[in-house]
């Protein structure tokens, strides 16, 4: 029995729930070929992104990179931004396991720039906090504390230990 590309992706989402990362990998691939032939490029774009973050969680940044990269093409042209962000972010993701550092970083940049365009408070935050903790890691203390605040000023509602946070990283930054 053949599958089509919509049951695939399903498959792909169960498997990955369920921490079968080579399994999902395996689904999303051929929902992405599927897809692919179906003239349905938005569809296998994402496909291919959630392979991505599939093969990021089985420790395969490389390919997880591959699976990414030129997808955040197909979304800038089909003006989809919040996924032209995320597929930016998982490329950081990639990027970073992959220790390239800068590239990650800039990439991260990029992914929160294209949230703050559309108002993805909440996403941007988070993409900002990945880019702050890579700075922190590399070295870049100062300006991981201005990510940090940046990331939680960019939440809609930022929670008690965020506003505490934010408040503290203010007067670190003063000093």
């Amino acid at each position: 029995m053949i599958l089509e590309p919509a049951q695939l992706e399903a498959q792909g989402k169960s498997a990955y729930q369920n921490k079968k990362f080579k399994e999902a990998v395996d689904l999303f691939r051929q929902a992405a070929e599927g897809y692919t032939l179906e003239d349905a490029s938005l569809l296998a774009a994402e496909m291919k992104n959630n392979m991505s973050v599939a093969l990021l969680q089985a420790g395969q940044p490389q390919e997880s990179l591959d699976a990414a990269l030129g997808t955040e093409k197909i979304f800038a042209r089909a003006n989809e931004i919040k996924r032209q962000a995320m597929s930016l972010g998982n490329q950081a993701a990639a990027l970073e396991a992959l220790k390239r550092y800068d590239e990650a970083f800039a990439n991260y940049e990029l992914s929160a720039e294209l949230f703050k365009q559309i108002n993805e408070g909440d996403l941007r935050s988070m993409v900002m906090k990945s880019a702050a903790g890579l700075k922190l890691r590399t070295g870049g203390i100062s300006e991981s504390a201005f990510k940090m605040i940046g990331s939680m000023d960019a939440k809609q509602t930022p929670g008690f230990f965020e506003r505490i946070l934010i408040f503290f990283l203010r007067l670190i930054n003063r000093a």
